[in-house]
């Protein structure tokens, strides 16, 4: 499909979309556009781009969907619910895993693979795209889900599979375990691909000690939960190639100005997908474009560099400061949170400052959990803080986040 035919069908989509979701319509109306205007890469720049932080503020007041979704109930499949929380129908007719399968299908899974899945399959949609993924390029997958560390290295022995999918740490905990049971990986097991998040710090370098120690490729995509797959690998070429139904730019954060090749700014992606018009959707990644088509869309983009919102990316879940807000209201009136995420041998650490009355720890530890989805490693109580920000990612105070 070339870039002039995705964009009539952009705009085409977005025709349908405003009839019936009036948010998308407003968003149109608000800077005098209209559907038709979106079929030309200068009408679609004129769009004020959609943060991520704007959603969720908008589905809080607004609940399920906000006036976003442009299809009956009845084609939903499924609903999704990432923390903040922001709340990603998927439409019955998707088969690939909101294009998942073109990262399975460029790493050459297909008939007679087997994928140990360790993606939650509970509430976030990482399980259930990724194993839609692999069955549309005809891989079978154990849902194996996340935690159970030496069960997953004993179904690594009985079953056999050649391909496993997960975060990085979580893939050499149970490759440890496997260890433990034969003395080694590499030459032992029947793994020949890891399908894993990336990691804060060097994580080019990181990767290649994976593939040295455990004799796996390594594969890495873009994607986020509102959109699914954006950008995946291919051979050796470096960055992520783009799927032809995203229109991506590289926008200045502020003004949302596309940028040239070469200058980091924030992904902002036009989905063609019919049902969730995530049109001039702004990520708050922050990355840029290797090569770009003549409209001025990333062919392809390079790995992301950090956050230009306010979220926090931890153990692959956000946190956002209106959580710490929220979780201050739960405890006590008159309680401040702020929080810091640090990086301890290969993991990520969560540590909340709390100002005002005596938190208790379990009361604490659980309403946390319930508003993030993530557990709280540390608490302290203190008269002042001592850190400037709500929420500090002092993982990036040591160097960027490439993935």
């Amino acid at each position: 499909m070339s870039r002039l035919d995705r964009l009539s069908l952009l705009a085409a989509r977005a025709a349908v979309a405003a009839a019936h979701a009036p948010a998308f319509a407003e968003r149109l109306t608000a800077v005098g556009l209209v559907p038709g205007d979106l079929s030309s890469a200068a009408g679609l720049a004129r769009l004020p781009v959609l943060s991520k932080e704007t959603l969720m503020r908008r589905q809080a007041a607004a609940p399920p969907f906000a006036g976003f979704l442009a299809a009956p109930l009845d084609e939903v499949a499924h609903v999704f619910v990432s923390p903040g929380p922001i709340c990603e129908p998927v439409l019955a007719d998707d088969a690939t895993g909101m294009g998942m399968d073109r990262m399975f299908a460029a790493a050459g899974l297909g008939p007679g693979d087997l994928a140990l899945n360790t993606w939650s399959y509970h509430l976030v949609p990482a399980g259930l795209l990724f194993d839609r993924g692999l069955r549309a390029v005809g891989a079978g997958v154990i849902p194996a889900g996340p935690g159970q560390s030496e069960l997953q290295a004993e179904l690594i022995d009985r079953l056999r599979p050649t391909a496993f999918l997960g975060s990085a740490p979580f893939f050499e905990t149970v490759a440890s375990h496997f260890r433990d049971r034969h003395g080694a990986t590499a030459g032992h097991w029947s793994l020949r691909h890891a399908f894993l998040a990336g990691e804060p710090g060097d994580w080019t370098t990181r990767r290649r000690q994976i593939e040295a120690a455990h004799g796996v490729a390594v594969h890495c995509c873009y994607g986020t939960a509102d959109l699914g797959l954006v950008g995946y690998e291919t051979g050796d070429e470096p960055g992520y190639l783009i799927h032809p139904e995203r229109l991506v730019q590289i926008c200045d954060p502020a003004s949302g100005v596309v940028l040239p090749v070469g200058q980091p700014g924030e992904v902002v992606v036009s989905t063609l997908a019919p049902g969730w018009p995530m049109i001039r959707f702004g990520t708050g990644d922050l990355a840029q474009a290797e090569t770009l088509d003549p409209e001025g869309f990333a062919i392809r983009i390079g790995p992301v560099l950090g956050r230009v919102g306010s979220g926090v990316k931890v153990r692959e879940i956000f946190v956002y400061p209106d959580h710490l807000v929220r979780l201050g209201r739960e405890l006590a009136p008159g309680t401040e949170i702020r929080a810091r995420v640090d990086r301890e041998a290969g993991r990520d650490i969560l540590t909340a400052e709390i100002s005002g009355p005596t938190a208790d720890p379990e009361q604490l530890q659980a309403a946390f959990r319930r508003i993030t989805r993530l557990r709280l490693d540390r608490h302290v109580q203190v008269a002042t803080f001592t850190i400037g920000q709500v929420l500090i990612d002092a993982r990036n105070t040591r160097s960027p986040d490439p993935n």
